[in-house]
């Protein structure tokens, strides 16, 4: 498995909750259609923070993401919401661990 965790800084904290709204309805669908996807996070931290996590089951489909991701910055017209490029930084997951969900 691997992941890719994109960090974006300076973001505009006055259209945070935009950016997380149409990250859910139009980003998520995208990148969930993609080969090899395994799941997404989006991570709102304090001071204009935004990270998001992606895991893909190979280095090309994680590196796929990350075009989808670009590309839906430009498409929504969120450049001046995230100013500056992510830092990404991506890799095989080498530990990981989940809780299994048992149903009620």
């Amino acid at each position: 498995m691997h992941a890719t965790i994109r960090r974006y800084e300076a973001t505009d904290q006055t259209r945070t909750s935009e950016l997380v709204k149409k990250a859910e309805a139009t980003l998520l669908p995208q990148l969930s259609e993609l080969p090899g996807f395994n799941g997404y996070y989006l991570i709102e931290a304090p001071n204009g923070i935004v990270s998001s996590v992606g895991f893909f089951d190979t280095a090309e489909h994680a590196e796929e993401s990350t075009r989808v991701a670009s590309n839906w910055v430009r498409q929504e017209n969120f450049e001046k919401v995230l100013p500056n490029p992510p830092k990404i930084t991506s890799g095989e997951v080498v530990v990981h661990k989940t809780r299994e969900l048992v149903g009620a």
